[in-house]
C-alpha cells in the first residue's frame, strides 16, 4: 500500500481531493495536511510515496516541499495542483524528474489518472530484476565476501580492533570507523509451502540483502551481509552530505527514513522474489565497540513480534536494558537454534530428523552428546522465556536414562520442539488480538480526531503497512471501513440527541467542516443528518 499525502492551505480542496480518492479505487493510505508546515510534519513522521501539493501557499511552498521530498524520499512522486499561472514554478515542475502539474480546473477525474499513473511508476520501480541480476554478479567478487567475513567476526562477539579505520580502507568498506552505525536484521518468509533448501535459502538472502542496499542509496551509506544463521543484516550510516541547519528541516530524523525504505524494500521482495520479509531495526546507531550486543539484543526483540511478523519493520529501543542472551553451544545446534528463534518449525524438524537418524550407527557417547546438545537448545530456549510450567517433562531433558531406547528419547525431544512452536504461534496471536483490541479502543475514546493510518501506527508503535495488513487479518475488514463505520454509528447515536447541533456532531465525529460531515453522512446514510434527525424523531 502507498501513502499519498495531499496538501492545500485550503480546507474545502483538501477535504474534497482526499474524499475523491477514498473512493476511487486505489489502495492508498491517504493523509492530509493544511499548510506547508504541516506537510512537514508528515514527511519527517513517516514514508510518503505521492504528494499532491498546491504550489503557492503561506509560508513553506509547494516548490520548498520539492526540495526536501528529493533530498529525504527520492522515490517519492510528487504532483502539483494549483489554480495560478505561474510560469517560473510550472517550468521547475516540469523539468524535475517523478514531478507531475496539473491545473485545479481540469477536474478530478484528471486527478485520479494522475495519482494512478503514479502508482503505476512505483510500481514499476519496485521491479527490480536488473538490480537483482547486478547483485548476483557483485557476489562473486572476494571483495564482497571478504567484508561479510569481516562482520561476521564482529556481530558475533570479537572486539573491534585499534586498526578499524584501517580494516576499512583495506576492505573498501563505504562507512566511517569513527561514527556509529544503525543495525538492521531481516527474516525471510517464503511464500512456498514447501521446505527451502540451504542453497536457495542463502541465494534469497543474499539477493534481499543487495536489492536493500541499493533502495537504501539517498540519505543513508550500508554495507549488507549474511549472519551465521543465514539472514541478511545491514550496517547503515547517515549520509554526511544531508542537510543541517535549515530551519524547513527542523526535527528530522533518518530513522523515518530507514523505516520507509524498508516497508518499500518489503515490497520490492513481494514483487519481484516472491518473498515475505521482517525487518527489526535499531532505533538509534550503536558504537563499534558496542556492535556484537546490539545484535545480540535485537536478535532477542525477534522473538517478541506481534502476529507472524511478515513484513513487519520493529524498532528496538536499543536504551532499554535487557538481559543477556544465552548463546547455545555451536557445535551441530547452531542451525536449531537459528530456526527455534526464527520460528521456523519445518526447516528446524527437517535439520532435527537429518541429525537423529544419520547418527544412529555411531555408538552411544556420540548419540549421548548428541541427545544432550539437542536438550541444551530446548532447555536454553525454555528457560529464556519461563516456559518451564507449559512444556511438559521439562525435567527429563536433562536425563537420558528416562529413556528405554534411543529411538523414545529423540522422539522425546522432537515432540518436546514442536510443543515450543506451537506455544510461539499462539503467543503471538495473542499478542496479535491484544494489539487490535487496544487500537479499537483508541478509535472508539478519539473519534473527534485524526484517525490517519500513520497516527494509530504510532500509538500502537508498529509500521503503518504492518498495523493495516493485521487488523484486516485479526478483524475481517480494513481499518478506513471501521473508523468509517464508527463515525457514522457515532453520528447516528448523536443525531437521534436534540441537544447537539449538526455541525457540533460533525466535530464529535472528527469533521471540522459541515459540509464535509454533510457529504460523508449522505454518502454512507443515503440521506442528509439533517434529514436524519427528522426522521428518527417519527
Amino acid at each position: 500500500m502507498y501513502r499519498l499525502l495531499i496538501v492545500d492551505d485550503e480546507e474545502m480542496i483538501t477535504d474534497g481531493l482526499y474524499e475523491t480518492l477514498t473512493g476511487c479505487g486505489l489502495d492508498l493510505d491517504l493523509c492530509k495536511a493544511y499548510s506547508g508546515r504541516e506537510a512537514l510534519n508528515w514527511l519527517h513522521r513517516t514514508r510518503v510515496d505521492i504528494v499532491l501539493s498546491d504550489i503557492r501557499m503561506p509560508g513553506i511552498d509547494g516548490m520548498q516541499l520539492l526540495s526536501i521530498i528529493k533530498r529525504n524520499w527520492p522515490h517519492c512522486r510528487l504532483i502539483f495542483l494549483t489554480g495560478y499561472s505561474d510560469f517560473d514554478s510550472v517550468y521547475r515542475a516540469i523539468q524535475t524528474p517523478d514531478v507531475q502539474y496539473l491545473l485545479k480546473s481540469e477536474g478530478y477525474p484528471k486527478v485520479i489518472q494522475a495519482v494512478g499513473q503514479a502508482v503505476a511508476e512505483l510500481d514499476d520501480s519496485l521491479r527490480v530484476n536488473d538490480l537483482i541480476q547486478q547483485a548476483q554478479e557483485k557476489l562473486k567478487t572476494l571483495e564482497v565476501l571478504a567484508r561479510g567475513e569481516y562482520f561476521r567476526h564482529l556481530l558475533h562477539g570479537a572486539n573491534p580492533a585499534p586498526s578499524l579505520a584501517a580494516d576499512f580502507r583495506k576492505l573498501n568498506i563505504p562507512l566511517e570507523a569513527d561514527r556509529p552505525v544503525y543495525v538492521a536484521q531481516g527474516d525471510l518468509f517464503h511464500a512456498s509451502s514447501t521446505v527451502s533448501s540451504y542453497a536457495n535459502r542463502h541465494e534469497s538472502a543474499m539477493a534481499v540483502m543487495l536489492l536493500a542496499e541499493s533502495l537504501l542509496k539517498g540519505q543513508a551509506r550500508s554495507l549488507g551481509m549474511i549472519d551465521r544463521f543465514g539472514d541478511p543484516v545491514w550496517l547503515i550510516q547517515e549520509s554526511t552530505d544531508r542537510a543541517d541547519g535549515n530551519e524547513a528541516e527542523e526535527g528530522a530524523s533518518v530513522l523515518p527514513y530507514l523505516v520507509g525504505q524498508f516497508e518499500l524494500i518489503q515490497q520490492a521482495c513481494l514483487k519481484s522474489l516472491d518473498l515475505s520479509v521482517a525487518v527489526t531495526l535499531g532505533n538509534r546507531p550503536s558504537d563499534w565497540m558496542k556492535l556484537s550486543s546490539t545484535y545480540d539484543k535485537m536478535r532477542r526483540q525477534r522473538q517478541t513480534r506481534t502476529g507472524d511478523g511478515a513484513l513487519m519493520v520493529q524498532t528496538v529501543n536499543l536504551e532499554a536494558s535487557c538481559c543477556t542472551k544465552q548463546r547455545s553451544p555451536r557445535d551441530k545446534s547452531d542451525a536449531l537454534s537459528a530456526h527455534l528463534d526464527a520460528g521456523r518449525r519445518d526447516e528446524f524438524l527437517l535439520v532435527f530428523d537429518e541429525l537423529t537418524e544419520s547418527e544412529r550407527d555411531n555408538g552411544a557417547p556420540y548419540l549421548l552428546e548428541l541427545y544432550y546438545t539437542i536438550s541444551l537448545v530446548l532447555l536454553s530456549y525454555i528457560n529464556r522465556w519461563e516456559l518451564e510450567n507449559q512444556v511438559s517433562g521439562v525435567s527429563a531433558l536433562m536425563r537420558r536414562d528416562e529413556f528405554v531406547s534411543w529411538k523414545e528419547a529423540f522422539s522425546f525431544l522432537r515432540t518436546t520442539a514442536k510443543t515450543l512452536f506451537e506455544l510461539r504461534s499462539s503467543g503471538e496471536s495473542n499478542r496479535a488480538a491484544e494489539a487490535i483490541l487496544k487500537v479499537r479502543a483508541y478509535i472508539e475514546e478519539h473519534l473527534d480526531e485524526d484517525l490517519s493510518l500513520v497516527r494509530l501506527a504510532g500509538y500502537i508503535h508498529f509500521n503503518p503497512s504492518y498495523l493495516s495488513r493485521l487488523f484486516k487479518q485479526e478483524c475481517g475488514v480494513n481499518l478506513s471501513d471501521y473508523i468509517e463505520t464508527a463515525r457514522i454509528e457515532r453520528a447516528k447515536e448523536l443525531l437521534r440527541n436534540d441537544e447537539l447541533k449538526v455541525l457540533e456532531v460533525g466535530f464529535r465525529v472528527g469533521y471540522e467542516a459541515s459540509q464535509s460531515f454533510s457529504r460523508f453522512f449522505k454518502k454512507a446514510m443515503g440521506v442528509t443528518p439533517q434529514e436524519y434527525r427528522e426522521a428518527s424523531r417519527m
